[in-house]
């Protein structure tokens, strides 16, 4: 029977239940659900190269990196080669494994050059100079080693397939044109004004001296022809697979990118030098995890912020969240004072594990969770900063003015054997310094070290800056049940927390998961340049409950009411239930979903 009959057929109040009932489960972004893989990322160029690799018989790590390496060209408003990324990746009958594809900091890199160094150009201008920090949150003096090429050759080599010829494909014609995308094409033209400091930069982004704007074809010939001469690299290698993909990785590390990057850093006041490059080495580490209500939550270490959910989840468990009812004021008050919490300790604690002990295993703990979660006061909010004492003493990082979450993006595969991959691929964002005659840009992660004495991410020569990527994976009884990650900043983990909420506690789909209305606490120090400490601060989407809003007011929360779909967040999830694959993108920034 059509639903408008069905509709006449009843009373008025039980055809505007039904019509609640089925607008309730309407989304932004159309459900989308398959039997055989999926792929979720950015866009659907980013989407595309993933799906040529399961289409050539590759597994989710071929597809994973071909879609990582795509985004370095498509998607370079927020992410490019030069950048970073920690992958999760399971393959089935196998334990889950963490890359590493984080840069390190120069030698050159010391505590005592950012104190002396006098600002560059563009620090010098009017709108900047609020934001003056010791390390710049632009520019060549703040750009770590490349990271993420090591990250995706190591689990190519390791984990993958295919050659690095056919994830590179991909990529490869994209950057000989493709459209651009809306975002990619508001920042070139927001940007301009610092990029117009840097000469390869300007040649690279504005080849006709003006922005491209959105849908028009843009072509990067320099990037072509260095994912080119990589792919050269491998084809002129001898020997084995793994060891034609090494060639790949010596061409970028130790040959000729390598000299070009040096060479382009020593002109330009940068730190990068071809010994750094050659002794870079991506890691494999194993994902820190925490087991809530029959699930086993997978996140990178304390080199970057992703246990900070892992020690949320551990406060959270002491309360019981279903019963408080879905963003409702006491739900969202309960996970902000938690998130404070836990973010305190982040603040305080994390690093590096290379250069420094992490009372890891405290920190994740059941009972240390269970003393975080007697602080949260269920009526009032707290505007006390509140690091814990898990055996040693936290060290602060200094707020030196304002501080802005950059940016990221996200990758998650399932494939039809059951081989999952996660990423957050980050870095080398707009505005952003382009080596001339590679088209690389370089990153700026440097700008996450603090200058604190004594601090675990104190910036040191070798050391991994501690970032905000955080990709996520889900076990159950060992299968993978769930992948996800976001761009967002320091807000990818309490995004992320909350989608993870959505599914386990409320029973929500893929989508509406990712879609549901979302809040942010803005009580940490920033992970970024100013390291600004917003004492308090909730953003909330306006879609939340009025009743809600105004009970946190009473609470004492400062409360800022946004736009309906203005959290800074934009997760991909995948699902996995049996027989079924299940996707959810998000469209507060146009993330993107593909399954068969």
């Amino acid at each position: 029977m059509p639903l408008g009959r069905a509709l006449r057929g009843m009373g008025v109040l039980a055809a505007l239940a039904l019509g609640s009932l089925l607008f309730a489960q309407f989304t932004l972004f159309p459900p989308v659900r398959g039997t055989h893989d999926m792929v979720a990322a950015g866009d659907n160029l980013q989407v595309g190269a993933g799906i040529r690799m399961l289409d050539k018989g590759g597994n989710a790590v071929d597809a994973g990196v071909a879609t990582t390496l795509t985004a370095a060209v498509v998607e370079q408003s927020r992410f490019g080669l030069g950048g970073e990324a920690p992958f999760i990746i399971k393959l089935k009958g196998r334990a889950p494994v963490v890359v590493s594809g984080i840069g390190t900091a120069p030698a050159l890199a010391t505590v005592d050059f950012f104190e002396k160094r006098k600002p560059e150009k563009w620090e010098t201008e009017p709108e900047e100079t609020d934001t003056l920090a010791p390390i710049p949150a632009h520019g060549i003096s703040s750009a770590p080693l490349p990271g993420v090429v090591d990250g995706i050759l190591l689990a190519l080599k390791n984990f993958g397939t295919l050659r690095f010829a056919d994830i590179a494909a991909p990529a490869i014609e994209h950057a000989e044109g493709f459209p651009m995308g809306f975002e990619f094409a508001y920042m070139l033209d927001a940007e301009w004004r610092v990029m117009r400091n840097w000469p390869s930069s300007r040649a690279f982004f504005y080849p006709g001296g003006q922005p491209s704007r959105a849908g028009e074809l843009f072509g990067m010939p320099d990037l072509a022809a260095t994912l080119r001469a990589m792919v050269a690299a491998e084809a002129n290698a001898k020997g084995t697979r793994e060891q034609k993909i090494q060639a790949v990785r010596d061409y970028f590390y130790r040959g000729e990118i390598a000299r070009k990057i040096d060479a382009f850093s020593r002109a330009n006041g940068g730190l990068i030098r071809y010994s750094d490059l050659a002794a870079f080495k991506a890691d494999l580490d194993h994902p820190r995890v925490y087991r809530y209500k029959g699930y086993e939550v997978l996140k990178p270490g304390f080199w970057t912020q992703g246990p900070v959910m892992l020690e949320t989840l551990a406060i959270l468990e002491n309360f019981d969240l279903r019963a408080m009812g879905h963003n409702s004021g006491e739900y969202i008050h309960t996970l902000t004072e938690a998130f404070k919490l836990a973010f305190a300790d982040r603040d305080g604690f994390y690093g590096d594990p290379k250069f420094s002990q992490i009372p890891e295993g405290v920190l994740l703990s059941e009972s240390y969770g269970k003393q975080r979660a007697a602080l949260i006061d269920p009526s009032k909010a707290s505007m006390e900063y509140r690091p814990g004492h898990p055996g040693k003493e936290p060290v602060f990082p200094v707020s030196k003015g304002k501080s802005f979450d950059m940016d990221t993006t996200c990758v998650n595969v399932v494939d039809r054997w059951g081989n999952a991959f996660s990423a957050t691929p980050s870095g080398a964002w707009l505005p952003s310094v382009i080596v001339a005659g590679t088209g690389i840009p370089l990153s700026n992660r440097l700008q996450s070290f603090v200058m604190a004495p004594g601090h675990a991410n104190r910036i040191e020569g070798g050391k991994r800056p501690r970032v905000t990527l955080s990709p996520t994976m889900v076990l159950k009884d060992g299968e993978v049940v769930m992948v996800f990650s976001t761009p967002g900043g320091d807000n990818q983990d309490q995004s992320l927390l909350q989608v993870l909420l959505n599914v386990i506690e409320f029973g929500m789909d893929a989508q509406r998961a990712v879609e549901a209305p979302r809040f942010q606490s803005k009580h940490y120090f920033a992970s970024f340049a100013g390291n600004e400490f917003e004492r308090g601060r909730l953003l909330l989407e306006s879609r939340i409950p009025g009743a809600a809003i105004a009970r946190l007011r009473e609470m004492g929360h400062r409360v800022q009411v946004q736009g309906p779909l203005s959290n800074g967040a934009s997760p991909t999830l995948i699902r996995v239930k049996p027989g079924i694959l299940e996707g959810g993108a998000d469209p507060r920034r146009s993330r993107f979903v593909y399954g068969r």
